[in-house]
């Protein structure tokens, strides 16, 4: 496949449509694969998600687009922060996030997966967090 030419940018509210579509879509794909595992959550839940979360400023956490030179959303990747461990615990804070990430089919293998993983890398290490997790939940 042909890379594709994109930006990698903050997402914004006007982009809440374009995010849900890219949740949605995802969550039909695992539920294919694994329905043991996943589900599709409720539209209204998804656009609550994200309509509070682009709301915030400043942002906590972060939500980045791919989007075409045509400005079409092809991916996403959303990089939530792990709290601290409560300060009776003996661990020492890590800070740390975990991310996911959704790339629209049409434009798997393009390269778009890598331009998210490598701007969610580059928003943690400018905000000090140091460990960077993804959750995969292979089905047996």
């Amino acid at each position: 496949m042909q890379e594709v030419r994109l930006t990698v940018r903050p997402a914004s509210l006007a982009d809440v449509r374009s995010v849900v579509e890219l949740r949605l879509a995802n969550a039909e794909a695992h539920l294919a694969l694994d329905p043991g595992s996943y589900r599709v959550p409720q539209r209204e839940a998804v656009v609550r998600h994200f309509t509070a979360m682009l709301a915030d400023e400043p942002r906590r956490d972060a939500v980045l687009v791919a989007e075409t030179r045509e400005g079409r959303v092809v991916g996403m990747v959303e990089v939530l922060r792990h709290p601290d461990p409560p300060e009776h615990q003996i661990l020492r804070p890590e800070p740390s996030a975990q991310v996911h990430t959704v790339v629209l089919p049409d434009v798997g293998g393009c390269g778009v997966g890598a331009a998210l993983l490598e701007a969610a890398e580059r928003w943690a290490t400018d905000r000090g967090i140091t460990y960077l997790s993804a959750g995969i939940h292979p089905s047996c």
